[in-house]
């Protein structure tokens, strides 16, 4: 949710137009995210105030607003060593408008600016706090309290530098957040933070670099101890009753990162790597409390306090992500490119794992991890959205292979209900992007219970990665379309071959183990398949595109697909849609079948397809002209539809795969018809990072 990127420069010169455009071509690639306005501060021509830009809508406006003001902002002039911070924001606290959006002000001066993403839980008293020194707040936002509590610890001790008034403040506020500060006290400096939102910073260098490891500084006295009480003298000081705030003893040292001969450098701030990638692969990937400061060139990080595991270096990570793979290439929309990758993503995602000529399956993130899963109690699958809805697809397979308890649980209610969680538990939490604030606080109240924590993501380098015992990256590749979807059928992929590999030594289902392989050997050219009935796909969204409503029931293995074609209905085309399970037809949902009501079910010749047909007749015999998804050739179901849309077969626990691709189309091609922004729909993003 929301987009950072912040650009310095130094001993590198650039004009003020090049700094702009990086800072504009940064945003624009973290578009996907979801956001309803965007903005940019730089120093002015005489370094003395700031230039905020700021604009509602898409990036593409307030790129114009730059070029209106382009003789204003003196862009050709270059600057050897400078610092510009610019945000995409996704609207929490206050209205869409230019006032709220990012960067924040401290005051009219711009002495300091910050753009944030996440939630001050504890702004309202840090707000009642700042409001009787006298501060009066433009917006409401949450984020303008940081930007103005920095300047009042400023007044208070001018004499700290950057990066401690920046500790000072994250001392102070509750939530998630990441936080990149700007000051014109500070000129050619940047100061980052972060704490349960995603931050990194990458690092461009003539040179190679002088270490792959940058070292974490502390203060001098002893951080564990608790701070002593401070003077009565202080106590005005306070913000929310908090007391006064600690300072950490002032750190000199030289373990900062610099290049080796030409001290030449550009770092670049971003929430995501995609931003990062067209300039340069090295990044670091930051840690909850880290404080990152950018003086004269040199990259330090500092934390506010040690911890028992805390490392004692942040390695630079060389990513491996191409620019090709975030950009569109000869498809109009990145979803649409994304479910067409289907093909390969779900290749990329076994390969190396499951050897087709030996008939094995090896995952080397939690292979020895293998015998502490086969002892545990219950296995429980944790995530939110498209991520849930692959949990369900593969429930079934899960206690069929492994023979034990499978819980499946939306991350949001297993946390409300303080669900009873238990050493022997292993808990998988799912999620694209591993950012989900929902999943990630509930994998650390797992964590402290002691369970066995396993991430499936598709981000190397994301918190939940990080904080996972073990894991399976799923290897999907760049998902940039709001709506997910080649992660879900690697997700699905993946735990598919995580039921294998516990299945493996158990005679009884050596047969079953045989023919899932099989169909997962046969699946990129059966997707290939079901890709070709795009237009078929876009002719049946023209007769549907007009309703105001859609049903989509199945059972079984294919009940997930359900779920996630009409979440995927919903998402992109804003119509309403809803996933029934066909068993429960006769338990209310069937009042709203009518010749007008749109249905479409999913009837495959599997274990329930007896049942499926029961529910199909109940539905024509109410006038109900049923479309349908079923099997190549299937003349006996097909019978039955006013329209059918037909999938080759596969293994019964496999077929989710190929059933969900067509209600991807279909969302696609709906929302294209009504004229929806397919990429980013509205009021949502892509990481979710608050809950």
């Amino acid at each position: 949710m929301c987009g950072i990127f912040a650009y310095l420069n130094y001993l590198t010169p650039k004009s003020r137009k090049e700094i702009l455009e990086l800072l504009v071509n940064g945003l624009k690639r973290l578009e996907y995210r979801g956001y309803d306005s965007a903005g940019v501060a730089i120093d002015c021509p005489d370094r003395k105030d700031m230039s905020l830009i700021k604009k509602t809508g898409k990036v593409k406006l307030l790129e114009d607003e730059i070029n209106l003001r382009s003789v204003e902002l003196r862009v050709d002039d270059l600057s050897d060593n400078h610092c510009g911070i610019a945000h995409t924001r996704w609207a929490t606290h206050g209205v869409p408008s230019e006032v709220n959006s990012h960067p924040q002000r401290s005051d009219d001066g711009h002495a300091f600016v910050v753009v944030h993403n996440g939630i001050v839980t504890n702004y309202k008293e840090v707000k009642t706090f700042l409001q009787k020194k006298g501060y009066y707040f433009e917006s409401e936002t949450d984020t303008e309290v940081i930007a103005k509590l920095i300047h009042h610890f400023y007044t208070l001790h001018p004499k700290y530098s950057f990066r401690e008034l920046v500790e000072q403040v994250a001392q102070q506020l509750e939530g998630a957040f990441a936080l990149c500060f700007k000051s014109k006290h500070y000129p050619g400096e940047c100061v980052a933070t972060r704490r349960g939102s995603p931050l990194l910073v990458g690092i461009k260098t003539k040179s190679q670099l002088a270490t792959d490891h940058i070292p974490i500084l502390y203060g001098k006295d002893d951080t564990n101890r608790q701070p002593k009480e401070p003077d009565s003298a202080h106590k005005e000081h306070r913000p929310h009753g908090r007391g006064d705030i600690p300072v950490l003893s002032r750190v000199e040292s030289t373990s900062e990162f610099q290049p080796l001969e030409d001290k030449s450098v550009e770092y670049f701030f971003a929430s995501d790597a995609s931003a990062v990638i067209e300039h340069t692969n090295r990044v670091i990937y930051f840690e909850d409390d880290d404080v990152a400061a950018v003086k004269d060139g040199a990259l330090s990080i500092h934390r506010l306090r040690r911890s028992m595991d805390d490392p004692h270096a942040r390695e630079i990570t060389i990513v491996k992500m191409e620019l090709q793979q975030i950009m569109k290439g000869n498809y109009d929309c990145f979803m649409q490119k994304e479910i067409f990758e289907q093909q390969e993503s779900v290749i990329n995602t076994m390969r190396g794992r499951v050897n087709f000529e030996n008939k094995t399956v090896t995952l080397g993130g939690i292979k020895e991890y293998i015998p502490e899963v086969k002892r545990c109690r219950r296995l429980m699958l944790i995530g939110c959205g498209t991520s849930y809805h692959s949990a369900i697809a593969t429930r079934q397979l899960l206690e069929e292979l492994t023979e034990l308890p499978v819980m499946v649980e939306l991350a949001s209610d297993f946390l409300d209900r303080t669900t009873p969680v238990f050493r022997d538990d292993v808990c998988f939490f799912i999620s694209q992007s591993g950012e989900t604030a929902d999943t990630l606080m509930a994998l650390r109240y797992c964590k402290q219970r002691g369970a066995l924590i396993v991430g499936i993501t598709n981000t190397v380098g994301s918190s939940i990665c990080r904080e996972s015992h073990c894991g399976v990256h799923i290897n999907a590749g760049p998902e940039i379309g709001v709506a997910s979807t080649k992660a879900y059928t690697s997700q699905f992929i993946s735990l598919v071959m995580f039921a294998l590999v516990m299945s493996e030594d158990r005679l009884s289902q050596r047969q079953r183990r045989l023919d899932i392989i099989e169909g997962l050997r046969n699946l990129d050219e059966q997707i290939r398949q079901v890709l070709q009935l795009d237009k078929q796909v876009q002719e049946l969204a023209k007769d549907l595109y007009q309703q105001k409503s859609l049903l989509i029931m199945g059972r079984g293995f294919n009940f997930a697909t359900c779920l996630e074609g009409a979440l995927k209905v919903k998402e992109l085309t804003y119509m309403h849609s809803e996933g029934i399970m066909a068993g429960e037809l006769k338990h209310g949902p069937l009042a709203l079948v009518d010749h007008n009501m749109p249905v479409l079910m999913i009837v495959m010749r599997d274990p329930v397809y007896t049942k499926c047909m029961n529910a199909l007749q109940q539905v024509t015999a109410r006038e109900g002209r049923p479309i349908l998804i079923c099997e190549t050739g299937d003349a006996e179901t097909m019978a039955f539809a006013s329209k059918c849309l037909e999938i080759p077969r596969t293994v019964d626990c496999l077929q989710g795969i190929l059933t969900v691709i067509p209600m991807q189309l279909l969302s696609f091609h709906i929302a294209v018809l009504r004229g929806c922004n397919v990429d980013c729909p509205r009021n949502l993003a892509k990481s979710v990072t608050v809950e």
